[in-house]
């Protein structure tokens, strides 16, 4: 079984955050969510979300992606966390996936991992970085690489990560039963 390690950080996008949640699961993927500190982590429009662990607990786990919920300040605490950082070129390194949405592409691009990459973000995050060709798209792969625009695109998004993950196959049955249409 694929599993998934989604940090979580005070200030973070809940739609996004319990989008990714809620339909990788749906998907049969594990799913890990870790916050920074012990506690419950206080998202951006005041909901509370209690993570399955701390970041310090989750970090001794193997993981086949590590995907980061974007909103504001929570993308800036990411960001400014060495374990994340670490966490993102490791995974990186060992040829797993990176994913991420809203204004957490900049926690790739600081872990250097956009380097050479097309990928998509927020409105406005990603411009003037050197070396990352910044896409309009909904969501961007490149290689193993995974980003996205933001809450509009949140489910998009989710679906993308279960294709990369299950396959197309899986994916049709998720989105079926989601009645997007």
């Amino acid at each position: 079984m694929a599993k998934v390690l989604i940090p979580l950080a005070d200030g973070c996008e809940e739609l996004e955050a319990v989008t990714l949640i809620d339909l990788l699961r749906r998907a049969g993927i594990e799913v890990v969510t870790a916050g920074l500190k012990h506690g419950i982590v206080k998202a951006s429009r005041g909901v509370q979300l209690v993570p399955d662990m701390t970041l310090d607990a989750a970090l001794s786990g193997e993981y086949d992606m590590v995907v980061l919920p974007g909103g504001m300040p929570g993308a800036t605490h990411l960001k400014e966390d060495t374990r994340i950082l670490g966490l993102v070129r490791n995974m990186a390194a060992a040829g797993k996936y990176t994913a991420a949405i809203c204004a957490a592409p900049m926690v790739l691009a600081e872990a250097g991992v956009l380097e050479g990459r097309q990928a998509t973000s927020y409105p406005g995050v990603l411009d003037g970085l050197p070396g990352v060709s910044v896409s309009a798209e909904a969501v961007v792969q490149d290689g193993k690489v995974l980003t996205s625009r933001g809450p509009g695109t949140a489910m998009d998004f989710a679906l993308a990560l279960v294709e990369t993950l299950k396959g197309a196959a899986v994916r049709q049955q998720v989105e079926a039963a989601l009645v997007r249409a």
